[in-house]
C-alpha cells in the first residue's frame, strides 16, 4: 500500500511527461528515491485508465480533473491515498500569465495587460458566486459535445478551492507569492529546466497592482 512518498520506492509511477513531472521528481528526491533507478516512471496519458486498470501503482491527478475521473469510475475517496505536493513542499506554480519586457515597455500595452487581468479576475469571481450559470456558459461553448455537466461543476468547485481563500501573502486574487516563485525556480533549476536562478526581473507585480488598485 502506498500511503507516503517513501512507499513509491520500487513502484510503477505514472506522470505526464510534459513538465508536470518535476514536482514528482522533487518529491522523490526529498525522500532519497532515485527517479532513474528506484522507481519506474511511466508516461501517463491525460486520463486515469492506467491506474484504474492497475497497470501502475500510482498516477498523477489534478484535484479538479483526473481525481474526479477516478471517483466517477466508482471509487470512493476513502479508497484513495493522495500525496499532496503542496504539503510536501515540492509543488510548483502553474498556469501563470507570461509576456515580454518589450511588450510591457509600452504604456498602452501595460494598460491592456491590466485590463486583461481585471477582466479575468471578474470572470473567476463570477464563477465562484454563480456556479450553475457559469457551467451553462462553458457547456454552450463545447463544440465537441463531450463535456458533462457534473464534471464541469466539480471542476469549478475544486478550482474555487484553489483560489479561495487567498494565500496569506495575497490581498486580492491573482497575486503570485514570492516564496512560491522561489520554490518553483529552485526545483526547475535542480532538474535542468533552467540553468541558473532567475533574478528579480523575471516577474513583476506592477500589472497586478494596476489591475487591482493595490
Amino acid at each position: 500500500m502506498i500511503t507516503t512518498p517513501e512507499d513509491l520506492r520500487g513502484k510503477k509511477v505514472a506522470v505526464w511527461l510534459g513538465g508536470n513531472e518535476f514536482e514528482l521528481f522533487a518529491t522523490l528526491a526529498k525522500y532519497n528515491i532515485d527517479k532513474d533507478t528506484d522507481v519506474t516512471i511511466v508516461k501517463q496519458p491525460f486520463d486515469m485508465n492506467m491506474l484504474l486498470n492497475k497497470e501502475v501503482d500510482a498516477a498523477a491527478a489534478m484535484t479538479y480533473n483526473e481525481y474526479f475521473q477516478v471517483l466517477a469510475a466508482g471509487h470512493k475517496p476513502e479508497e484513495l491515498n493522495v500525496i499532496d505536493f503542496n504539503k510536501e513542499g515540492t509543488a510548483m506554480l502553474e498556469d501563470g500569465i507570461f509576456t515580454t519586457e518589450a511588450f510591457l515597455a509600452d504604456a498602452k500595452n501595460k494598460d491592456i495587460a491590466a485590463r486583461f487581468l481585471r477582466a479575468s479576475f471578474k470572470g473567476w469571481q463570477f464563477c465562484r458566486n454563480n456556479l450553475d450559470e457559469c457551467v451553462k456558459i462553458i457547456l454552450k461553448q463545447d463544440q465537441t459535445g463531450v463535456m458533462q455537466e457534473d464534471a464541469q461543476k466539480w471542476q469549478i468547485d475544486e478550482i474555487n478551492k484553489l483560489i479561495w481563500p487567498l494565500p496569506a501573502c495575497a490581498s486580492e486574487i491573482g497575486y503570485m507569492c514570492p516564496d512560491q516563485f522561489t520554490q518553483t525556480a529552485k526545483i526547475a533549476q535542480d532538474f535542468g529546466v533552467i540553468t541558473k536562478a532567475p533574478d528579480d526581473k523575471a516577474y513583476t507585480d506592477e500589472i497586478w497592482k494596476m489591475a487591482t488598485g493595490k
